[in-house]
């Protein structure tokens, strides 16, 4: 905790902690120490707060194999490089996703119990087990009367010496045969030599196995004193429902025995719901017992935190968490419940200051499509939902000798000073940096507790059909989608919970729960809500009353605009972002202290305009004084004529607005406008304006999946410029108002107004055929294992260049 004027105090220059880092791809790995040095130099200059290492299938000659000797030197080495510089470094155990390689044979493997439906007559059978895939294992055989599905209950029959013997029966029945069946799946996007099976996230046995062979290389290679954290990404082992241990493990943890009743996954039968319940709550508690609590307790003993994604498959509870250092979740949409809601409400309620996101996942692909307008969209995203520390997806390792563009992550921006727009990057990082930090202080205000139905979520996973077995993509789609929204538009905030979650939740600190109509709640759960309403909260079941009975909002809502609110020692603070294309206003009955984390000054208003995707930090109960009010803005002069452009040294007369499109189209990089101004007088402020920028179609570009974030306005300026007047730089511009104040540089008479336009590099893209070659030599050499995203579309929709006529305004 801590008081306002402390945050005040710090805001402008916030510590390190909070400052945006990235994933950092090693292709290969093929990568060499000064290519190290000069990427990690590149990222503390820019203002980046550190880099994750995460290892991933090859671009180009494999240099130093993962795992050898040569690899994890040059792993100690960029440990050693970023705490010279400053940066905070993690490592990801393992290549790709999820853990795996070639250390993990049959024994260690994710299951999954395959069934074999048979219907037979009346007499006897011995059927023959048969082990039709290397690691298949018997489980159990069963057999009901009826046939045709009829069948309501089933009796274990016997095996012996490799076979199941089926008794003679009086009518026609169904057998059934459970085998244990390695998944097959293999670990998704690996390095050269770390291809292998995912392991067995239920086994305590498989999780020892993986640190022994390549966690633990990894962390001494980097040094556990250089480490930030070592992280497990998200869990993306498919269908893993099985593992040798769980008739033992369920009856110790459930009260009775699964065998006799094992069909019930398959068969419903008047007990099989709280039957495939139990079962999912099992599997549930060993991925936390003997995967999460492993890692920990192992990084621990090294005085390394665990980081980790703890959402998918295996079905990890959203107070599954609370066995990890660092909660980190991905996804953005903040009248929504992405991943980052799963992971923000558990460090909320666990007590965890900082929860970080894996942030600009798909970012307006195909990669070097982001502009920094989309990436600071995107980054309010996720502050809106809960999120404090941005890992940006991401930096890929790319030797700078290369040819064309170099080498690029299959899904993902490339985030790295290959872009035309870095120089705006260090401001971008600045302000990005501010509000990280500023949303660590204090602790969250959320009245409202979404209860997840994990038990219905339980029961709705069947083996043999197609819902997956991922507890909060489940409980997502049986949360009413406008349960967040009719939250979030009202202004208030809120925190999913779960039943592990009741343990440390006082029913007194939960003023109003939402558990949507016919949810199954466990007797624990329900005695927890009857004492919500002793305490005088409510609990809605009817969704559609919702709004009736939220609490009033501290802000007065307004649409397209997200509220944090956060309490500190001795007063509150609000973030507000605009997440629309449309300016918003927003009306306040008293005075409120604004802060913008592009500025450093403040003021007091009644009153803010937001404009598109801008964010601010109002505090109220305030002592600053209020300044005079600002008058309309008076113009001064329209720059319509006299300008030249210079892509390099060479310079022409130009008309503005001017798209570089229509003369070059596979123009990548940065042009210089200039243009005389006569100012006879100086006085007031002088902000040049360039104009809102044209708001955008959400179907603009139809190719983009859900997923891809992108800003809809087309910029005034694509996609970004430094203003320079006289030669004195006066700020850099990429998102709206689109205005700069020049009045510190500007003097009566003649001035030189200069404006150096950055585009994007997906110009180029659109014409690098050395990155297509790269991505084909690697998939004939080492097999398909990635597809370049949407790259037929670099050159969609592009707009670069001085979009505008400019105009200087005098603002008093």
């Amino acid at each position: 905790m801590a008081t306002v004027d402390d945050v005040r105090r710090q805001f402008r220059n916030p510590p390190p902690e909070g400052r945006p880092m990235m994933r950092w791809w090693w292709f290969g790995p093929s990568i060499d120490r000064d290519e190290i040095d000069r990427e990690l130099e590149a990222m503390a200059a820019a203002g980046l707060g550190g880099a994750e290492v995460a290892f991933v299938y090859p671009m180009g000659p494999v240099t130093a194999p993962f795992g050898s000797p040569e690899f994890l030197e040059l792993v100690g080495h960029a440990a050693q490089t970023a705490r010279r510089l400053g940066l905070r470094f993690d490592v990801t155990l393992g290549s790709g996703w999820s853990y795996g390689g070639p250390h993990v044979g049959p024994e260690y493997a994710a299951r999954q119990l395959h069934w074999d439906r048979r219907e037979i007559g009346a007499a006897a059978y011995d059927v023959p087990i048969v082990t039709a895939w290397p690691g298949d294992e018997f489980v159990a055989a069963y057999v009901g009367d009826g046939w045709g599905g009829a069948p309501s209950s089933y009796v274990e029959v016997p095996a012996r010496d490799g076979i199941v013997h089926v008794p003679a029966g009086g009518q026609p029945r169904e057998v059934l045969i459970a085998t244990s069946r390695v998944t097959g799946q293999q670990v998704k996007r690996t390095a050269a030599g770390a291809e292998g099976l995912t392991l067995d996230h239920y086994s305590a046995a498989a999780a020892n196995e993986h640190i022994k062979q390549v966690a633990e290389p990894l962390l001494l290679a980097a040094t556990p004193e250089l480490l930030g954290s070592v992280f497990c990404d998200s869990l993306e082992v498919y269908g893993g429902d099985w593992t040798p241990t769980i008739f033992d493990e369920f009856v110790k943890r459930r009260g009775y025995e699964l065998r006799p009743r094992l069909y019930e996954l398959v068969v419903d039968t008047e007990g099989s719901q709280q039957l495939r319940i139990d079962f999912g709550r099992t599997l549930s508690e060993l991925y936390e017992d003997n995967f999460l609590k492993v890692f920990r307790q192992w990084a621990a003993g090294y005085g390394v935190p665990f980081r980790i994604q703890s959402y998918g498959e295996p079905p990890a509870t959203m107070s599954s968490y609370r066995h990890a250092d660092i909660f980190e979740g991905e996804g953005w949409g903040w009248t929504r419940i992405p991943e980052t809601r799963w992971a923000s409400s558990a460090a909320n309620i666990y007590g965890r200051s900082v929860v970080s996101a894996e942030v600009w996942t798909w970012v307006h692909s195909p990669s070097f499509r982001a502009t920094p307008l989309d990436l600071q969209g995107e980054a309010h995203e996720h502050f809106l939902s809960g999120v404090n520390q941005l890992i940006g997806h991401g930096w890929p390792y790319s030797p700078s000798d290369g040819p064309g563009l170099g080498w690029v992550f299959y899904a993902a921006g490339a985030l790295d000073d290959r872009n035309p727009w870095w120089p705006s990057a260090t401001a971008l990082l600045r302000s990005l940096h501010r509000l990280s930090w500023l949303l660590q202080q204090g602790t969250p205000v959320r009245p409202v507790k979404i209860y997840i139905p994990a038990s219905d979520a339980y029961a709705a996973v069947r083996a043999g059909h197609a819902e997956p077995l991922n507890l909060y993509r489940v409980a997502r789609r049986l949360i009413p989608e406008s349960v967040p929204r009719t939250i979030r538009e009202a202004g208030l905030d809120f925190d999913l919970i779960d039943d592990d979650a009741l343990d440390v939740l006082d029913p007194a600190d939960a003023p109003l729960v939402v558990v949507p109509e016919g949810t199954i709640t466990p007797p624990e759960t329900q005695r927890w809500l009857d004492a919500v309403v002793a305490a005088g909260g409510k609990v809605i079941a009817d969704v559609s009353t919702l709004a009736d009975h939220l609490p009033p909002p501290p802000l007065s809502p307004q649409q397209d605009v997200g509220v944090v609110h956060r309490r500190l020692d001795d007063g509150d603070f609000y973030f507000v972002a605009n997440t629309g294309a449309e300016v918003r206003t927003l009306t306040f009955d008293e005075p409120l202290e604004r802060w913008s984390a592009l500025a450093d000054d403040a003021e007091l208003t009644d009153t803010i305009t937001l404009h598109p995707y801008e964010s601010a930090v109002l505090v109220p109960g305030t002592t600053l004084e209020a300044g005079a009010a600002a008058s309309a803005d008076q113009l001064i002069i329209t720059l319509d004529i006299g300008w030249s452009v210079a892509f390099g040294k060479d310079s022409h007369p130009v008309t503005v607005p001017h798209r570089w499109e229509d003369e070059l189209t596979t123009y990548s990089g940065s042009a210089t406008y200039r243009v005389e101004v006569e100012l006879p007088d100086t006085t007031g402020r002088l902000i040049l304006d360039f104009g809102p920028g044209e708001p955008v179609a959400p179907d603009s570009e139809p190719y983009l999946p859900d997923n891809s974030y992108r800003a809809l306005v087309t910029p005034p300026v694509g996609v970004a410029a430094d203003i320079w007047l006289n030669d004195t730089h006066c700020g850099s511009l990429w998102a709206p108002p689109y205005q700069v104040d020049l009045t510190s540089a500007a003097r009566p008479g003649v001035n030189e107004l200069r404006i150096v336009v950055h585009n994007t590099a997906a110009n180029a893209l659109s014409a690098d055929q050395h990155l297509l070659d790269a991505a084909a030599e690697a998939t004939a050499l080492h097999g398909r294992r990635f597809d370049l995203q949407h790259i037929e579309h670099a050159a969609d929709y592009l707009n670069s260049g001085l979009l505008t006529v400019p105009r200087i305004v005098r603002r008093t």
